[in-house]
């Protein structure tokens, strides 16, 4: 059974079952009732105002009710933009209503002026009712956009507040002194028996009465675990793995390794880590007090993860072939050690601080933790200070380095001091921040400048085809140069796009940014980029592109599927096919080019300007490009000639290859490809052998000798002439052209059934009439002349031979006496020396 029976058949099963409805839907609403109408545009939009009027007025309340909560505050922030978004949408519908109504009064024409007849009453109140109408959506569009100005400024507000919180919490001082410490270590030994408590609690009350949920939840977790760790390996593996038999890698090759073996697996565990948390939430294994700390445990041990992959990616501690940068075995192994253990220390000061704010700890205790932190990678980066990693050029990797250059070892020094100094004097709140940008932003940056370098690398001509996933794709598609330089750039440009859409909503999220704040700015980048009063909607352009695109592609497919399908089969003529085909391309790039505009959202009365100038420019400048434009679309229409005609302009003969619009391609018998402006084959003169057929006529000169019988010629040509694939109708002639003393000129005209074909026949005709003119023994030219018997006695032929014998040997000759003989006849063809 074929799809459409089946489709057929359903649409037959579903009918009964559509009937009720039908009857429903078509019954007639009782006596008495009257069916709703739909509310109009105006009124509808009035309610979804004052509905935001009324949220708006609720989010101010919980705005001043969380002052002191930043991401309560970015979450309230953008909803007041989302709803000043929305009162501009409400208003937005009442556009076509607007649009309507103004062309009805345009329609009426303008109010009559003093002494002018009275308009009709149906008339002037029709007028009255669309200018009330037209009032009221004036007010609605006036009340949306005071609506959208006061949540613009609530939302400036917010950000004003979150601002001035992030600074207090930065500078914030805390006195620093022994009692503190005290009380910090005394909340400290609180708080560990709590989470003994809290995490004892909640496992054995998942072990008792969630154990299947967990062991699913678990196993789940191990499954996607082992699909990510194979299916990565299989598709990703060359891009992340060093190939041990590779002595000296490219630097492209180590810059690409490095950038896809910190991103790939990052994410991969990133993944990871939340499928296992999404999957105990699901199955309820998590309880309010434990979820926060596992999705902090969580992002802990990706972002250790992260920042090994990258210190191992940089510095490669076991294979400095591999090495981005130059430093000696010993000076990586403990750089990696050292940016492992600032990872660390800041990891676990964070996990403690989540720790801290589900258990309800005191902020003492906090502080204190973070002012650990701090010292400790304080004194990290002090070490870091005094390792000599630096080589120089050429040196062995394992020799001992050199120290740091004295600017960077001075930054690393005046760093760490910094923030042991700020801990100590009670800026903990700014020296943990500081500590954090340093390992995870610092981490981020140091990735994104892999990343670009790599970009910037596989850019560079022919340094994508030296690459493994280049030379595999050149070996499974068989990509030339050209198309392998296409693609690296292509990737090129991939990579800087996911490093910026990557790292830099990363340190955002560093710097205190909340995610909505990301999302709003994402969403005003994309859809509402204001110049002047010109707006700019990235998504919307992408989405005319996208559109555009495919509009051309579905009238490409169209033309061929048309072309090659319908009017080939139909036995189309080709020219007709060619303009057929040529229109609808043109229409189908017009209609998708319109298309993509609006879906762009630009609109086109505003192209009215650009049509001015347009139609200036071509009064002055593009006098002849339209010329040749209207001349196409004339040789389009009219078809004075098609393609596959043979034509003759000016000094250009050949075949129409094809018509476009601008100029016509002609190829020449010596495939040579001419470009003729259609203005000149419209205002010139154009001669076409096919124009109406390909009939033609073919001309055979031939010259004979004039003692040959004129008549007897002309018979012999006809004879000829109609054994060769010539038409018989019309039938071949024979002109008597001239004749002299010495030929009679005949010409044998014939016509064949292609004038394409003329050569070749041409070549048979002649061929045909010589082997008949041999066989015939008709000279075609006067016979020699006759030879003139000479005579001459033996004494003087031998005088004669003597003198030519001397003549070549250059010796002079005596003369002989001569002696008569008798004379000697000279045979014909002989010459005079017998």
């Amino acid at each position: 059974m074929t799809t459409l029976k089946r489709a057929v058949l359903a649409l037959l099963a579903v009918l009964p079952l559509l009937q009720p409805a039908l009857a429903i839907a078509q019954e007639p609403a009782p006596d008495g009732q009257t069916v709703a109408a739909p509310a109009s545009p105006i009124a509808d939009a009035n309610d979804k105002l004052d509905k935001a009027r009324r949220q708006l007025n609720d989010l101010r309340k919980q705005i001043d009710a969380a002052r002191e909560d930043e991401p309560k505050l970015a979450e309230l922030k953008l909803k007041v933009e989302q709803l000043g978004r929305s009162a501009l949408d409400a208003s937005v519908s009442t556009r076509q209503r607007f649009n309507e109504i103004k062309a009805r009064l345009d329609e009426l024409g303008p109010v009559p002026a003093e002494g002018q007849p009275a308009e009709a009453d149906p008339i002037k109140e029709e007028r009255a009712k669309l200018a009330e109408e037209r009032a009221a959506i004036n007010s609605v569009t006036g009340n949306a956009e005071a609506l959208s100005i006061e949540a613009t400024q609530l939302a400036n507000q917010v950000t004003e507040m979150r601002r001035t919180l992030f600074t207090e919490t930065l500078l914030e001082r805390t006195n620093i002194s022994p009692a503190v410490l005290e009380d910090a270590l005394a909340a400290g030994g609180q708080e560990g028996a709590d989470l003994q408590r809290t995490v004892g609690g909640w496992l054995r009350f998942v072990w008792s009465f969630k154990r299947e949920s967990l062991l699913a939840a678990v196993s789940l977790s191990l499954v996607i675990g082992l699909v990510l760790y194979s299916g990565g390996h299989r598709l990703a593996g060359p891009l992340i793995q060093r190939n041990k038999t590779i002595e000296k890698p490219h630097y492209i090759t180590r810059l690409m390794i490095a950038f896809w073996s910190i991103t790939i697996p990052t994410f991969a565990v990133g993944a990871f880590a939340f499928a296992c948390y999404s999957l105990l939430y699901s199955f309820n294994v998590l309880r309010p007090d434990i979820a926060p700390m596992v999705s902090s445990l969580f992002a802990v041990c990706v972002g250790l993860y992260f920042v090994s992959a990258l210190s191992r990616a940089v510095l490669a501690p076991k294979r400095p072939q591999w090495r981005l940068v130059s430093v000696s075995d010993e000076g990586a192994r403990k750089l990696e050690r050292s940016i492992f253990a600032m990872a660390f220390a800041n990891a676990l000061d964070y996990f403690l601080g989540a720790v801290s704010v589900a258990l309800g700890s005191a902020v003492v205790l906090t502080v204190a933790k973070s002012m650990i932190a701090s010292i400790v990678i304080g004194f990290i980066l002090i070490w870091i200070s005094f390792i000599r990693p630096m080589l120089r050029e050429g040196e062995d990797p394992s020799g001992e380095g050199r120290p740091w250059p004295r600017a960077l070892s001075t930054l690393l020094l005046t760093t760490g001091f910094g923030l042991i100094g700020m801990a100590l004097l009670g800026y903990v709140g700014l020296a943990r921040f500081v500590a954090a940008q340093i390992v995870v932003t610092g981490a981020i940056l140091v990735t994104m400048y892999i990343g670009i370098l790599s970009g910037r690398a596989i850019g560079v001509q022919g340094a994508f085809a030296r690459t493994y996933l280049g030379q595999r794709l050149a070996e499974r598609y068989q990509l030339n140069d050209v198309a392998m330089d296409q693609t690296g750039l292509a990737a090129s440009l991939g990579i800087y796009m996911i490093v910026l859409f990557l790292g830099v909503p990363g340190i955002l999220l560093q710097w205190g940014f909340q995610i909505g704040d990301i999302e709003s700015w994402a969403y005003r980048i994309f859809t509402e980029i204001n110049i002047g009063s010109i707006s700019i909607s990235i998504v919307g352009i992408l989405a005319g592109l996208v559109l555009f695109a495919l509009g051309l592609v579905v009238t490409r497919w169209f033309q061929r599927w048309l072309d090659g399908t319908v009017m080939v089969r139909s036995h189309v003529d080709p020219g007709v096919r060619n303009s057929v085909r040529t229109a609808i391309g043109y229409a189908g790039v017009g209609l998708a080019g319109l298309i993509g505009i609006s879906a762009a959202g630009i609109d086109l009365s505003s192209l009215a300007l650009v049509a001015g100038a347009l139609s200036l420019g071509i009064g002055f400048g593009l006098q002849n490009i339209v010329s040749n434009f209207v001349s196409g679309l004339i040789l389009l229409a009219e078809r004075p000639f098609k393609v596959g005609d043979w034509v003759v302009a000016g000094t250009t003969e050949g075949y129409v290859k094809r018509i476009s619009v601008r100029a016509t391609e002609i190829e020449t018998f010596q495939r040579q490809t001419i470009i003729v402006p259609n203005s000149v084959l419209i205002n010139g003169t154009v001669g076409n052998w096919t124009h109406r057929n390909k009939l033609g006529r073919i001309e055979i000169p031939v010259s004979v000798f004039s003692g040959n019988d004129p008549r007897r010629i002309t018979d012999l040509l006809l004879e000829v002439a109609a054994t060769q694939p010539v038409l018989r109708n019309p039938e071949p002639s024979v002109v008597f052209v001239n004749f002299s003393s010495s030929t009679l000129d005949f010409e044998l005209r014939a016509f064949v059934a292609d004038v394409s074909n003329a050569g070749s026949v041409k070549t048979e005709l002649r061929t045909a009439l010589l082997e008949r003119l041999r066989e015939e023994e008709i000279a075609l030219s006067a016979p020699a002349a006759a030879t003139v018997p000479v005579t001459i006695d033996a004494q003087s032929a031998e005088l004669v031979a003597a003198m030519i014998d001397n003549a070549k040997a250059g010796v002079p000759i005596a003369a002989q006496p001569q002696k008569k003989a008798k004379p000697k006849v000279v045979e014909e063809g002989a010459d005079e020396t017998g």
